[in-house]
């Protein structure tokens, strides 16, 4: 099932939810009326619901590896040309490419900002305190159960729905916030969105590893990627997440982006009059323009 939710000033919380694909006789799920999002965005646009917590994990090696050499390309030209003489001369990737250890041992994300989440196909401004203004496209998983010390099985079985899931970035200050210590900060609190389409979890999970996904600039594919080879399952992040944490209904969890899903990977950030259409089949789209 995909729902959405529009606006109502009848409704009582001021928008309602409605069923846009699935069987005649399907029920929008109870949990989703309580995540009324606090207000509209722009032109009457609507989060499906309004998220309760973000955190932000990295299943993607591949990412890790992509965003970091094209890092380097962008802010340390000199330092590039020497990696690249290495990954030659190795046909393997820099070392200082890849994830940290302890991402071998067990999932790592960052805490967001839930309450900078806006709908998509509304227009966004080019932030004032970038220059190298970034977007990353994820797949976004929506709880609909609580979770304390599951098991992988009870964490899966408490998924609600995915959405589309758009981690705005801003480069030039990410490198400094990172070796700060206390994770990302200015460079990525500011700003996401979400799909306007929540996609249940019974439309999803059976192909959850195989979902394919695009990103289009001013109409023109760019990259197109898919869900395969995250390091951890669903079911094995989740569990870890509500390790001695307990999980709430509507907490947004993102995979973290998928190879090649942000330009500094595929080496073209954004720019003032572009469009962006990010996509993941079965799942949801978004667009957004840049002014």
């Amino acid at each position: 099932m995909k729902v959405r939710r529009i606006c109502d000033a009848n409704a009582p919380q001021g928008s309602r939810l409605e069923m846009v694909a699935g069987a005649p006789d399907a029920v929008v799920p109870a949990w989703l009326h309580e995540l009324a999002p606090i207000a509209p965005g722009e032109g009457g646009a609507v989060l499906p619901f309004q998220p309760r917590s973000f955190r932000d994990c990295m299943l993607f090696e591949q990412h890790w590896i992509q965003a970091s050499r094209g890092f380097v390309r962008r802010f340390m030209p000199t330092t590039f040309r020497i990696t690249q003489l290495y990954e030659h001369l190795a046909r393997s990737p820099f070392p200082a490419f890849r994830p940290p250890a302890l991402w071998k041992r067990q999932p790592i994300y960052y805490f967001s900002n839930h309450l900078t989440i806006i709908p998509g196909d509304t227009s966004v401004q080019y932030p004032s305190h970038t220059q190298a203004f970034d977007y990353e496209l994820e797949l976004g998983i929506v709880l609909a159960k609580p979770l304390f010390n599951a098991t992988p099985d009870e964490a899966l079985d408490a998924i609600g729905g995915f959405v589309v899931l758009n981690d705005f970035s801003a480069r030039d200050i990410q490198r400094s916030e990172m070796r700060s210590g206390f994770g990302p900060q200015k460079c990525k609190h500011f700003l996401s969105s979400i799909s306007q389409t929540l996609t249940t979890a019974d439309e999803v999970l059976q192909r959850i590893g195989s979902l394919t996904a695009t990103v289009r600039l001013n109409g023109e594919l760019v990259s197109e990627t898919s869900t395969a080879n995250m390091r951890y399952s669903l079911g094995e992040l989740l569990a870890f997440l509500s390790s001695s944490e307990p999980l709430y209904p509507g907490e947004l969890i993102g995979t973290g982006t998928l190879p090649g899903g942000c330009g500094i990977e595929n080496g073209r950030l954004l720019e003032r009059g572009d469009t962006l259409q990010l996509s993941i089949e079965g799942v949801g789209e978004l667009e957004h323009r840049i002014l």
